[in-house]
Parts: structure tokens; C-alpha cells; sequence
């Protein structure tokens, strides 16, 4: 049983996936995509959204990372793949599943999902071009605007060469509206004999075992869940092992919180980017499923705060001593 990070643009960055693998509990994970155009990227943009490529591609905590690439070009994609083996990325990654207009808009992500022959031309392409030792692996949604092409889209991918299939079990349309439609990795299953990982409203441990339970599969990923409950993967590990399970207490989460708002502000201590993120990623915090109460109040604290430097300062003494 493997539990995988999932790549989220704008949330699941490099500091992020640090601080969730320290947690323990992770077995991969995979970045924000790369976005492929009309030509070959230039070197920092690969080391900008993958600086675990100078940790031999493994975070802090020895996870591995995949780079994950979008576009809708064959050959541009199977360059920029060789290029990211070259800078010694493990496995390349390809999005079919992005639900951003703006993505979606120049034919990427989610909207790749009404043209499956085109799907298997990518994934095809690029898996000629890598060499035979690093697997290829692909991420979809179960449709564009609904479900009539599902099973298309997930046997191009197998027939291009994806070695395994990650679903997202929600169409571009659904976005992250709840429920997912789990039963229908289980119908996916059935029709592709490669490895299928289970994606879509994992929050709990109680989650996990349902999704495991409906979808069949052993493997499952996790995004939303994960930022939220950033000890979620290591309840997960206790609960599957018989152990008991005990959440991580928010005196330690508060802890967490000031070490990446210190390393977002040693990046840029004169810039809007720690607010803002900061003030994101406590939204997902205060879900049920996270420390509602707790982050809830942090939320209303630095909710006026505009500066990099006021919020670094307010958690440097939130955690004073301890």
C-alpha cells in the first residue's frame, strides 16, 4: 500500500511538500506541473518548481519526487521530458487533469480528456522518446463534461504506455465539489491492467479505508486532504499497520506553521507571497477535518496582517518557548 502527495498548482510547492513528507507517512510525490508550449524550457524553470533535483530528487525526509509535465504537444512534451531525465528526474508525470480555465483555455490539463486519441499520441511520443528505465505515469479525471469518454481516455493512456493510472474521480466540470464518484476507479479498474491509484475527497483515515474499499485499489493519493491534515499520511501508515492513531496536537502544527512561514520569508521578505499564502493554506486548515478551532482563530489573527514581516513576527511570538 503506497499513499502518494498529489501535485496541486499554487499549493502543493516545494516548502509544502517538505514540511507533509516530515510528517512521515508519504511514499511519493509529485510536483506542480511543468507547463510545455511550443518549445524546449530553459534549465531554471525545471530547478524552480523541482529544487529537490539537487537533493538527488527527494525531499528533506527522502521521499521521492516526480516532475510532472502539461501540455498538449507530443514532440514538445517528449523534449522537455528528456530534458528533465537529463537533470535526473525519476519518472515524468503527465496532467490530464487540470480544471483551470486558464489551462483548459490552450488545450491542457482536463481538456485533453475530449480528445483521447490525442492522449494516446502524447503519452506514446513521450514514452519513445524517454529511456526504458524511467516510468511514465499519467494523472485524469474521469471527463471533460461528463463520464461518456472515460473509458477512452484511460485505455489511451495504457495503450500509449502510461505504466500506471492516477483518477481523479471527478469530471472538470464537478471541480472539487463533493462526492466523488469513487465506483468509478472501480469501473476503470476493470478495463486497464495497469496499476490504477485512487484520487478525489480523501480527508480522514475513515476516507481512506472507503475509497480503498469502493475503488479496489491499494494505492491512493492524496492532495486537499493532505495540506489540510498535513499528518493525515501518518495516521493512515498507523491505522493500516493495527497501530493506534494519534493526531498530531496543534501546539506541534503551530510549530510547522512558523518554520515554512519562516522559510517563504527568507525567500521573499519584502513581498506579499507569505500573507497570501499563508492566509490559503489556513483555510484549508480550519476544515473539520484539520484543527478548526485552532486555525480558525490564527485565520482572524493575521487576517489584517499585509506584510511578510508582520505575520513572521506574530507567529515568531505565537511560538515563543515552545
Amino acid at each position: 500500500m503506497q499513499i502518494a502527495l498529489a501535485p496541486m498548482e499554487g499549493l502543493v510547492d516545494a516548502p509544502m511538500r517538505e514540511l507533509i513528507t516530515d510528517m512521515g507517512g508519504v511514499d511519493w510525490c509529485v510536483t506542480e506541473f511543468v507547463r510545455v508550449t511550443d518549445s524546449a524550457l530553459p534549465w531554471p524553470t525545471f530547478r524552480r518548481l523541482a529544487p529537490e533535483h539537487a537533493g538527488d530528487w527527494r525531499t528533506r525526509a527522502g521521499v521521492p519526487v516526480r516532475l510532472q509535465l502539461l501540455g498538449s504537444d507530443p514532440e514538445r512534451l517528449a523534449e522537455n521530458a528528456l530534458r528533465a531525465v537529463s537533470l535526473g528526474a525519476p519518472v515524468i508525470d503527465l496532467n490530464f487533469g487540470c480544471p483551470a480555465p486558464t489551462v483548459n483555455k490552450h488545450r491542457g490539463g482536463a481538456a485533453l480528456l475530449q480528445e483521447p486519441a490525442l492522449m494516446q499520441r502524447i503519452v506514446g511520443t513521450v514514452r519513445q522518446a524517454l529511456p526504458a528505465n524511467v516510468p511514465l505515469t499519467a494523472k485524469m479525471r474521469l471527463g471533460f463534461a461528463d463520464t461518456s469518454l472515460t473509458f477512452d481516455c484511460a485505455q489511451a493512456l495504457e495503450d500509449g504506455g502510461a505504466a500506471a493510472i492516477t483518477v481523479h474521480a471527478r469530471t472538470k466540470l464537478d471541480g472539487y465539489r463533493p462526492p466523488a464518484h469513487w465506483e468509478w476507479i472501480a469501473r476503470i479498474r476493470e478495463r486497464v491492467s495497469v496499476p490504477v491509484i485512487a484520487n478525489g475527497e480523501v480527508w480522514t483515515v475513515d476516507d481512506w479505508r472507503r475509497i480503498r474499499a469502493v475503488s479496489g485499489c491499494e494505492d491512493v493519493m492524496i492532495g486537499r486532504g493532505l495540506v489540510a491534515r498535513p499528518d493525515l499520511a501518518r495516521q493512515i501508515r498507523a491505522a493500516a499497520n493495527g497501530e493506534a492513531v494519534e493526531p498530531l496536537p496543534w501546539a506541534d502544527m503551530l510549530v510547522r506553521i512558523a518554520a515554512f512561514a519562516e522559510r517563504l520569508y527568507a525567500a521573499d521578505p519584502d513581498g506579499q507571497y507569505l500573507p497570501a499564502r499563508l492566509k490559503q493554506w489556513l483555510k484549508l486548515l480550519r476544515l473539520p477535518s484539520g484543527w478548526p478551532d485552532e486555525a480558525g482563530r490564527l485565520f482572524d489573527d493575521i487576517r489584517s496582517l499585509k506584510t511578510a514581516a508582520a505575520c513572521r513576527q506574530w507567529l515568531v511570538t505565537a511560538t515563543a518557548g515552545r
